[in-house]
C-alpha cells in the first residue's frame, strides 16, 4: 500500500514553546526559579522542536523525539535540557 504521508513530522519551533503552558505556569516558574517545568511536546501532538525564534531566559525541560540543533542550543543557553523520549 502506498502511505503518501509516513515521513510527515509535526514541528514546533522555539518561540512558542511557551505557548503549550498556561499563563499561571510560567508566572510560577518566573518566581519559583529552583525548580522549571516541563514541557512535553509529544503529549500536544509534535514531534520535531525546531530552532527559528528567541526563547526566554527562564529554564526549562523539554520532552520530544527529535531537536535541531539550533534548538538543543537555544534550550541550553536558556539553562533549559533536552529530552528525547522515543
Amino acid at each position: 500500500h502506498l502511505i503518501k504521508h509516513g515521513k510527515v513530522i509535526p514541528a514546533i519551533n522555539v518561540d512558542r514553546l511557551w505557548g503549550l503552558v498556561s499563563e499561571q505556569t510560567r508566572a510560577y516558574y518566573k518566581e519559583n526559579t529552583d525548580k522549571a517545568p516541563v514541557i512535553d511536546v509529544v503529549k500536544a501532538g509534535y514531534m520535531k522542536v525546531t530552532g527559528k525564534g528567541v526563547l526566554p531566559e527562564q529554564p526549562v525541560i523539554v520532552k520530544a523525539r527529535y531537536f535541531t540543533k539550533e534548538a538543543e542550543v537555544k534550550i541550553k543557553e536558556a539553562g533549559g535540557v533536552c529530552v528525547l523520549c522515543a
